[in-house]
């Protein structure tokens, strides 16, 4: 067990010093100037060159790179070429509210997607798989600014029951933000639920026809035992990894998401760091994405192997 942990830790910290150089390379290979779009097209080329000389884009690549690296190791993310302050604070700040959001998202679309899923694998072919399934495929198939839109006009058109913006800052309290969390959170969730549906309706149909559920059907366990017992242990090793995956995609379908409700998160932050081309926000904030998507990745084996007793004990054979 110790080996197969080590393994998925090493292997887990070698994607990440791969995430952290491609992510560096691709924003240094932007095309344009930086110090030029600071400045703008009116500076002098000695303003240009003293800018270019304060921000390091006269050194080499690789030791922009190793400092860059050394300071993230120590949450210093160098400073905002926008608002002048520490890239660390600013990201922390909307990170924070971002969070909030996915929190409830995976609360409630883990959970529901789950039970969904569960359900129409029971009930294969009968009505309640057939709602459900058309119901996740919708959900699969429409795109979650138009989900969230939808939500728009239900919820705080038609029925004024929650604002449609946020009129606070980033640094808004969990009492100002938490009236217009719901509807970012059920339009991620719409979105995200669906493909857990489909993943753990197919695994509960392949479990619930395997041996050794037959095996305990004719020993004559009740269906409650079946499933809990046996069943849903296995079932649910597939659904890990689409669960890992879809949290870890919450940091990119946030930002669409985010900007449709003017919600002070990670994503309108990273929209406005592209738009005004403050390449140490960029930085920060793609490498947080890489962390969060190798530890999703990272915890969805851990857990298999939580559930999966032959993965723990593969090494001693």
């Amino acid at each position: 067990m110790l080996s197969f942990v080590a393994r998925r830790t090493a292997a887990a910290l070698g994607t990440l010093l791969l995430s952290s150089l491609l992510v560096f390379l691709a924003v240094q290979a932007l095309p344009g100037d930086v110090a030029t779009q600071v400045l703008g097209k009116d500076a002098t080329p000695q303003a240009v060159a003293q800018l270019r000389g304060s921000l390091g884009l006269d050194r080499p690549a690789w030791e922009r790179y190793a400092d860059w690296m050394r300071g993230a190791l120590h949450g210093d993310f160098g400073t905002s070429l926008v608002s002048g302050k520490a890239v660390g604070g600013d990201v922390a700040q909307y990170l924070g509210n971002s969070a909030l959001v996915a929190v409830i998202t995976i609360l409630f679309a883990v959970t529901g997607s789950l039970l969904l899923g569960i359900v129409a694998g029971l009930y294969r072919d009968r009505w309640p798989d057939h709602l459900i399934s058309t119901v996740s495929l919708v959900g699969m198939s429409v795109p979650e600014f138009v989900v969230a839109t939808v939500l728009v006009l239900c919820f705080s058109v038609a029925l004024p029951w929650f604002p449609a913006v946020v009129l606070y800052g980033p640094d808004a309290t969990v009492g100002q933000l938490l009236p217009a969390v719901w509807l970012p959170a059920l339009a991620l969730a719409v979105v995200m639920a669906a493909y857990i549906v489909r993943m753990a309706r197919t695994s509960v149909i392949d479990v619930m026809a395997s041996e050794y559920v037959t095996t305990a059907r004719l020993k004559g366990l009740s269906t409650w035992r079946v499933v809990t017992r046996h069943a849903l242990p296995s079932a649910l090793l597939p659904v890990l990894h689409v669960i890992a995956l879809n949290v870890a995609w919450l940091l990119g379908g946030v930002a669409v998401v985010e900007n449709v409700f003017n919600y002070p998160g990670v994503g309108k932050l990273m929209l406005s760091s592209v738009q005004n081309r403050d390449l140490p926000v960029i930085q920060a904030i793609a490498l947080i994405s890489a962390v969060v998507y190798v530890a999703c990745n990272l915890a969805a084996d851990l857990g298999a192997m939580a559930l999966n007793p032959r993965l723990r004990t593969r090494g001693r054979t």
